[in-house]
């Protein structure tokens, strides 16, 4: 297969770009690296283009090889003919490959396979060919009668010969394939309640209807965990007179008594072979379908909550919330150091809170607390209502923002929890770690497995390993579009930049503990098992602030230091400029010249040239930056204080099929459901919104007793 050529009708692109990006992944180039220095490969395309170009490459590559061994397989049982070798050929998915391979396919006990031990093979061929028009089936039947081998009567050795039949039509790959397009366009998925008394959150699923073609992929998923539950029956119905047509028009070839014996034989098969089977099918490529979606929908959310703009500069005090065991404090400087700890009782006694006030304010006071992070677990609405207490009755200028504590519990119980922070009990860890979450997001849930944050519906139900790899591709295109300052970085967050194991990762601080602070990017070189292709991979994701050479603060690879510094001097600048700030009016002077003629001059293309201007320009920027800040407050809410039309501020916190969950300051995220995004008709809540959104949003109805608040981005809608 022409790999290049495939891929490239499939993505609508340059077949010699998507060559190019299939040469340097068999390279052994990691995606960051390729999407951000190998722009003019690939005509520029971004990392989750290139990570979804590798992933189908795999898929193609995988299909290859089943082709071959399906056709090794036939081969050895010297039944291939230039027919299936050619049906092979053609065959664009798993399932063609299988479908034909399913007549040669060693069975199991079959009632077919009992039938040919009985020597009914030969009777089942001559009916099913039906060409003697006189024959009466019964009558040849009578003939195979053999009581050695079990055949009693004619009647015996028939139905013996229609169940051979039923097999034969069932192992038709064209039959299959086409049921299956059948079934998907005119087929419905329906779900019934298991017992109609039983309460659940399924109810609306208890009497559904949905055509297969059109069903969203989150009913899907809702469905099948209801039936695994034990609340739902599920099936996929189709009208069965279209497929049995269909059937009859190829199996059958006349009119005789041959072919209703075929017929009915072709009704066995439908019922009790092909139908049940392609059944799964259906649902099993919905489910991979949902779950795929589902998928793209987590990466996304997890692309946005890691991407969170960085509370920079300022000491955080960190809140877990608890009810019986109390709500553990952790205070952090800017750089996340740990200051103090310890434990307050803000949900106990009278007295107890007063003295967790004082205690709370003590420590504001002491550290000169910028900003407090509450965790959003159990009790997290009183700490928070308590924290905006404290706050009114002190003068320094404090606010709070409530943060996910999604896997805050996963990360204090790890290894790399109690290499961090070795003196401190676990439940302080978590509170150290939600501090952190302010300060900086993406440094700190890197230390966590993406699949504990938390950023969607049904995770546990998706296929762990697709989720997985999908999820650690999210970690590493944002990890590696920031950057990581090498003197600084966590083991954790360094593991995640391109070319970098974890073991690669663990010597780095190791060498960063003996040694010092690295001086220059080359000296990541002198670190045991760092060769030159990881180095490669790496140096241009790393930064060292400490450098004499001002490039190595910026995102320039070392391989174009050259090229910069020819641009510099062709533009008449100074090196030392990137060291104050930035090369001011750099862009202008390169536009004078002319894009194209400056990087003709310099020996470099003109997207690497872009990428250059833009790190002088602004050394070590960081994408974050020029996202909304957060919302941080100074009061606390109260669901009873919503009124329907009121407007509020508020951060998309998560986005789902049918709406997005918004966080406005009461302990309960509110519902913004699909139709209430935009005036215009979108498909779905991602084309507008994404987590970390700041947006505008007015309240349109509050359920207390069912603790659900309906908000709409459409002021007309508000119910003023």
């Amino acid at each position: 297969m022409d790999y290049a050529q495939k891929l490239a009708q499939q993505f609508n692109l340059n077949p010699v770009h998507i060559q190019n990006v299939i040469d340097l992944l068999d390279e052994g180039n990691t995606i960051p690296f390729i999407a951000r220095y190998r722009k003019e490969a690939h005509g520029s395309l971004d990392d989750q283009v290139i990570r979804e170009i590798s992933d189908r490459l795999e898929y193609l590559r995988s299909l290859d090889k089943r082709r071959d061994e399906v056709k090794a397989l036939i081969t050895a049982q010297e039944k291939m003919t230039d027919e299936i070798n050619e049906q092979l050929d053609k065959a664009e998915t798993l399932a063609e490959i299988d479908d034909i391979y399913r007549p040669f396919r060693p069975k199991k006990k079959t009632r077919a396979s009992v039938a040919k031990e009985k020597g009914l093979e030969p009777l089942a061929a001559y009916i099913l060919e039906q060409n003697d028009t006189e024959c009466d089936p019964i009558v040849l039947a009578e003939s195979y009668i053999n009581e050695e081998k079990g055949v009693k009567t004619a009647e015996e050795a028939l139905q013996g010969a229609m169940d051979i039949i039923a097999e034969t039509v069932s192992d038709n790959a064209e039959i299959r394939k086409r049921l299956r397009n059948i079934v998907w366009f005119n087929g419905n998925v329906v779900s019934e309640a298991a017992d109609k008394d039983a309460e659940s959150v399924y109810t609306i699923y208890y009497d559904f209807k949905e055509p297969v073609s059109k069903i969203a992929g989150h009913r899907i998923l809702a469905i099948n965990r209801g039936e695994k539950e034990d609340f739902l029956k599920v099936s996929v119905e189709v009208d069965p007179t279209r497929p049995m047509n269909m059937i009859y028009s190829v199996m059958l070839k006349g009119d005789s008594k041959c072919s209703e014996i075929v017929k009915l034989a072709c009704d066995d098969a439908y019922d009790r072979l092909i139908y049940p089977s392609v059944e799964r099918e259906i649902r099993t490529e919905l489910t991979t379908n949902a779950s795929e979606s589902a998928i793209k929908l987590f990466s996304m959310n997890l692309r946005q909550l890691l991407m969170q703009p960085p509370v920079k500069g300022k000491v955080a005090l960190g809140l877990d919330p608890g009810y019986r065991t109390g709500c553990k404090v952790a205070v952090v400087d800017a750089t996340g150091r740990i200051l103090d700890t310890t434990v307050i009782y803000p949900t106990h006694s009278e007295a107890r809170v007063k003295q967790s006030k004082e205690i709370l304010k003590g420590l504001i006071k002491k550290h000169h607390v910028d900003i407090i992070s509450i965790g959003n677990g159990t009790a997290s609405k009183e700490t928070e209502m308590f924290t905006a207490e404290v706050i009114s009755e002190i003068d320094e200028p404090v606010s709070y923002m409530v943060v996910s504590e999604a896997g805050a519990s996963v990360y204090s119980a790890s290894k790399l929890a109690a290499a961090e922070l070795p003196d401190l009990d676990l439940t302080l860890r978590s509170a150290a770690s939600i501090a952190r979450r302010l300060q900086d997001p993406l440094a700190e849930l890197v230390k966590i497995e993406p699949k504990a944050i938390g950023v969607g519906q049904y995770q546990h139900d998706m296929p762990q390993k697709r989720l997985g790899e999908a999820l650690d591709g999210v970690v590493e295109d944002c990890v590696n579009s920031v950057g990581a300052d090498l003197n600084t970085a966590s083991q954790a967050l360094l593991s995640r930049v391109a070319g970098i194991t974890a073991n690669t990762a663990k010597n780095i601080v190791a060498y960063r503990e003996e040694n010092g602070a690295f001086k220059t990017r080359a000296e990541l070189k002198k670190v045991p098992k760092l060769g030159p292709k990881a180095f490669e991979q790496c140096a241009g994701f790393l930064r060292v602030a400490e450098s004499k050479n001002p490039l190595d603060s910026t995102g320039v690879h070392p391989e174009s230091y050259t090229a910069a510094k020819a641009l510099i001097e062709l533009c008449g600048c100074s090196l030392s400029d990137i060291k104050n700030g930035g090369i001011a009016g750099l862009r202008e002077k390169v536009n004078e010249i002319g894009l194209e003629n400056a990087a003709e001059q310099i020996g470099i293309g003109v997207p690497t040239l872009n990428d250059i201007v833009s790190e002088l320009v602004k050394p070590g920027r960081d994408p974050r930056d020029e996202l909304p800040a957060p919302i941080l407050r100074t009061d606390v809410l109260d669901m009873n204080d919503l009124k329907p039309g009121m407007e509020l501020k508020g951060t998309v916190r998560n986005v789902i099929d049918f709406g997005a969950f918004v966080d406005i300051g009461v302990h309960q995220d509110g519902l913004l459901h699909i139709s209430q995004i935009s005036d215009r008709y979108i498909k779905h809540p991602s084309e507008v919104l994404k987590v970390g959104d700041v947006i505008r949003v007015w309240v349109m109805s509050v359920d207390t007793n069912k603790k659900r608040i309906a908000l709409t981005m459409r002021e007309g809608n508000s119910g003023k």
